[in-house]
């Protein structure tokens, strides 16, 4: 009798054991947190603040994964951001920078580009609404669209699609335009 009572709670231990349930990382994106004074965050912004990358280097994870993603291309710098680990690298000739999130999946790569990049439409819509303004740097955002991890530029998160971001200059003030692949422009930021 003792037998029978020892193997059913064993098979009780083991059946709560096997059942029992944890957090898994990919759910903190849904957690809500609570602020210092007491409010709550609205989802993207916990995502900001969860997804904070701890640590000064790059993660072995992140090295990985590059060198899955990008074969036998050594970057030429890595560095870790607050939220990402970079990888600048140069191939093919175009020097590009490639960023991993909290979990080492690619968000995308960013590249320099020109004025004369951008599609037709978006440089026909810029010369007359900002033609007061003079162009400056132009850079590309390819999005990995397998990862749905908002990018963030010049401070500000926007939502993962292929886009451009042109600087411009007038006077002191300076401005981000963010440029989508159909050509419509819309105002991004202002850069202090």
């Amino acid at each position: 009798m003792k037998k029978l009572f020892l193997l059913i709670a064993v098979s009780l231990f083991t059946a709560a054991a096997i059942n029992a349930q944890t957090t898994p990382a990919s759910l903190k994106k849904d957690i809500r947190l609570d602020t210092k004074d007491g409010q709550k965050m609205d989802k993207k912004e916990a995502r900001k603040a969860l997804r904070k990358l701890e640590g000064n280097e790059v993660s072995y994870q992140s090295k990985q994964a590059f060198a899955a993603d990008f074969g036998n291309i050594t970057p030429g710098s890595t560095e870790r951001l607050d939220n990402f680990d970079e990888f600048t690298f140069t191939a093919k000739g175009k020097t590009k920078s490639a960023f991993y999130d909290i979990d080492s999946k690619l968000v995308g790569t960013i590249q320099n580009k020109t004025f004369a990049d951008l599609p037709a439409k978006a440089q026909e819509k810029i010369k007359k609404e900002y033609s007061d303004y003079t162009p400056g740097d132009v850079v590309f955002f390819d999005d990995n669209e397998l990862n749905e991890t908002d990018m963030i530029l010049y401070g500000l998160q926007f939502a993962d699609v292929d886009s451009y971001f042109i600087e411009m200059k007038k006077g002191s003030k300076k401005i981000v335009l963010h440029v989508m692949m159909d050509g419509e422009v819309s105002y991004f930021t202002q850069l202090f």
